[in-house]
């Protein structure tokens, strides 16, 4: 599908305040936007036919830069603090005429890419991402879900993203901000303005921020997790989980479609994907352990960052040294075995299981346990894994950390909210939920303990997708206050309660009392109001 049109009613943007002299280049096919991006020399030729592009000194998102205008719209609900910062409604306005100077004043393209947040049309969010660069609206289109051309017809966005990478805040001492870059979202006016970063995250993880207020605001819950389903479009999970704990592994199964990668909503019809794409790391990328996502990368997908031979221009996934975040996005109908690819939409019912990954590196908790509605909210609450001594520079034991509801970066009310959405949805249609341990079993890295075997881990997981573990006995952990059941078929029932892989007992209570003690400890920072999920953390 490729609109090119001038300026028209259709695409017209006084309503922003932003005159265009240039052309306007609205929806075009990912062939022209490929085309668009070589010719202005802001990508390069790949493997396979992909096209990459290096985003600067950005390679990540940038979170002391991301501001919410207190307005009386929001204020009362926005989550305020480290994630949420506050800005004043004239700061606001002095950036955003920064923005609307500098699309008034460039007479080079622009690119306008409309489309929606959300694969279900009852509870999509109608979308406009507006940039001076080719490889950002191309980003978006792989990105997001891409309208029929009949949607595009007197289409209306009910949020507007406006990209002006190329400018900075010179003032930002005086507005008392972090530095020259911007990430400033209105709620009121349905805009957010983006300046001095060309991290193409900041536009999908800033849609995915909105739909994160609005959506909860309509019971529906919000989610940072991969979801999939059986072959029949049935027996649906998900899987939530931090960096390293297998969330993207476990969720690409043979034998499962995937609904998709990252973000998802779940209301009273079912779930549905917020994306018409997927946006994987490809550090140390191997075609053989994760073959969906090198298959993947192909005519329509776009690289970020990744290190590649100036002469030859083949890439080294290998290659961190600038940076470990390196990125491609593509549409889903780059992978294979997912719903969108069977011709199918990017929703489904609701689901029967849904699972809590963690990778515990001190070695104390069980490769799986059932929670009950209490210790799902608090875990939910926690979201914990653990980093592994040697990972980064200084870190010489595991080190506990913790992301409210599994992706705090993004919340824009207080977990306890997501939380009671996801107690409320569990309850009202029969959700299990688990915890899947990833990590360490006997003793910490350091130890010399090793790692529970992704063989061992799937077969934990097919056991619940089979509702198998559901008949077995379980036994309370002593610490944790964990069901863990007393065997599983094919797994060496030694590994099921940790303490067993311990050859010194002592040692395991004493690093169990640790990370329960971090646990406590982590929960205090949510305040009186969530008192009453203590129960359902460590005993």
């Amino acid at each position: 599908m490729e609109t090119t049109l001038k300026m028209n009613k259709i695409v017209d943007l006084d309503y922003l305040g932003i005159n265009i002299k240039g052309d306007i280049l609205r929806n075009l096919t990912s062939e022209r936007l490929i085309e668009e991006g070589l010719l202005n020399g802001e990508t390069k030729v790949a493997m396979n036919g992909a096209v990459m592009v290096d985003t600067g000194i950005y390679t990540g998102r940038s979170p002391k830069d991301k501001y919410f205008v207190e307005e009386n719209s929001s204020k009362d609900n926005l989550w305020w603090g480290e994630v949420n910062q506050k800005i004043d409604s004239y700061v606001f306005d002095e950036l955003y005429n920064l923005v609307k100077d500098f699309y008034n004043t460039e007479d080079s393209k622009t690119y306008v890419f409309d489309g929606f947040g959300g694969a279900d049309n009852k509870h999509r969010l109608p979308i406009r991402i507006i940039a001076k660069k080719a490889w950002q609206a191309h980003f978006s289109n792989n990105m997001f879900v891409r309208p029929t051309i009949d949607e595009l017809d007197n289409f209306i966005p009910d949020f507007t993203i406006i990209n002006a990478s190329d400018i900075s805040n010179v003032d930002y001492l005086k507005h008392k901000m972090n530095s020259e870059t911007f990430i400033v979202f209105n709620l009121e006016k349905k805009i957010a303005i983006i300046g001095g970063t060309e991290y193409g995250g900041e536009m999908k993880k800033g849609i995915f921020s909105v739909l994160h207020y609005l959506l909860p605001l309509k019971n529906i819950l919000s989610m940072h997790c991969s979801a999939n389903v059986d072959m029949n479009n049935e027996n649906a999970c998900l899987f939530f989980g931090l960096s390293g704990t297998g969330k993207t592994t476990l969720s690409t199964d043979p034998n499962r479609l995937l609904i998709g990668d990252d973000e998802h909503g779940w209301s009273d019809d079912g779930l549905f994907n917020f994306e018409g794409g997927c946006y994987a790391k490809v550090i140390r990328l191997n075609k053989d352990e994760e073959p969906d996502i090198y298959n993947a990368i192909r005519h329509g997908a776009l690289l970020e960052n990744v290190a590649y031979n100036e002469e030859t221009n083949k890439i080294d996934f290998n290659d961190g040294s600038k940076t470990e975040n390196t990125r491609v996005s593509y549409p889903l109908s780059h992978i294979d075995n997912s719903l969108y690819s069977k011709g199918h939409n990017s929703i489904s019912g609701h689901p029967k299981n849904i699972i809590f990954l963690t990778c515990d590196a001190f070695g104390v908790l069980p490769p799986v346990a059932k929670l009950d509605p209490k210790q799902a909210m608090y875990h939910f609450i926690s979201g914990y894994t653990a980093k592994v001594a040697g990972t980064e520079r200084g870190i010489t034991e595991p080190v506990a950390t913790f992301s409210p509801c599994f992706g705090g970066p993004f919340l824009t009310l207080h977990p306890l909210r997501y939380a009671e959405l996801l107690r409320d949805k569990m309850e009202k249609y029969d959700s299990k939920v688990f915890l899947v341990n990833t990590g360490w079993i006997g003793g910490s890295p350091s130890s010399g303990a090793n790692r529970i075997s992704i063989s061992n881990t799937r077969k934990i997981i097919d056991s619940i997708l089979n509702h198998n573990i559901n008949n077995e006995n379980f036994n309370k952990d002593e610490i944790f206050g964990l069901m863990i059941p007393e065997k599983l078929q094919g797994i060496d029932s030694e590994i099921l309660n940790p303490i067993n892989a311990w050859a010194n007992k002592e040692l395991f209570a004493s690093e169990s009392q640790k990370l329960s003690d971090l646990f406590k400890q982590n929960f205090t920072k949510y305040g009186d109001v969530v008192n009453h999920l203590e129960m359902g953390g460590p005993l």
